[in-house]
């Protein structure tokens, strides 16, 4: 015998929820992938006509950006959700879950971090964003949707608490890659001896150099934390044991 938690959520869902949530999905995946897409066009086009001589590193940093990252796993998420809700599964496979909750938690605090720390700054690796409702669509539409799904959609599957340090994993990855990488990539654009995706990142424009790159890292981790934790609080939230 087998005991399984199953969320509320996720029990018995209407045919007609899933095709909202379908065309949901798709809607905000196409958004995503277009946002990103005119991101780094814009990009590419600033760095080409500037006549920028090493385009490779150029290319790197515009997918060492944390935001542009968790957009792309965001969209991947929801069109594999798609497929899982057009498949008619009653509830996430566990890896899905776990996926989808990565993608929750990294969007929102993209969202968090770019509308409390980075509103007004261009988040595109060009010197200026040509675009700015890109920002608005993978700093504001994105995590508020995401969330929403998190919350709404059909099939979402109780996470464990173990799963807490999967979600946290990327972001540590991330950190560590980014400030090893950072003094070591001449930032052509903006003609500097290092290149930090972020300003608050960067101790050359921080307060007290290092002592504050530290405490933004241990104040994001911790925010990181608490959103994971409310992710899996949330999945947990009106579960109920069945036995099969």
């Amino acid at each position: 015998m087998r005991t399984d938690a199953v969320s509320e959520s996720a029990t018995s869902p209407t045919p007609a929820r899933r095709v909202v949530f379908i065309v949901a999905r798709l809607l905000v995946a196409a958004l995503l992938i277009a946002a990103l897409a005119v991101t780094f066009a814009g990009s590419w086009a600033d760095w080409t006509s500037a006549g920028y001589p090493d385009l490779g590193t150029l290319v790197t940093n515009f997918w060492s950006y944390f935001t542009v990252e968790s957009n792309a796993i965001a969209a991947v998420v929801l069109l594999v959700g798609v497929v899982i809700l057009a498949r008619g599964n009653p509830t996430d496979p566990n890896w899905y879950a776990v996926l989808r909750g990565c993608a929750v938690v990294f969007m929102t605090v993209t969202g968090i971090v770019y509308n409390l720390l980075l509103r007004g700054v261009a988040v595109s690796g060009a010197a200026e964003d040509p675009h700015p409702w890109t920002n608005e669509v993978l700093h504001v539409v994105g995590p508020i949707y995401l969330v929403l799904d998190w919350l709404l959609a059909p099939g979402r599957r109780p996470l464990e608490w173990k799963r807490l340090a999967i979600i946290l994993s990327l972001p540590l990855v991330w950190v560590v890659y980014t400030l090893v990488r950072g003094p070591l990539v001449y930032d052509q654009v903006r003609v500097q001896a290092s290149w930090y995706p972020y300003p608050f990142l960067n101790p050359a424009l921080s307060p007290n150099g290092y002592l504050s790159v530290t405490f933004y890292v241990i104040l994001i981790a911790v925010v990181f934390g608490a959103v994971g934790a409310l992710v899996i609080w949330i999945s947990r939230r009106g579960q109920r044991t069945t036995s099969v």
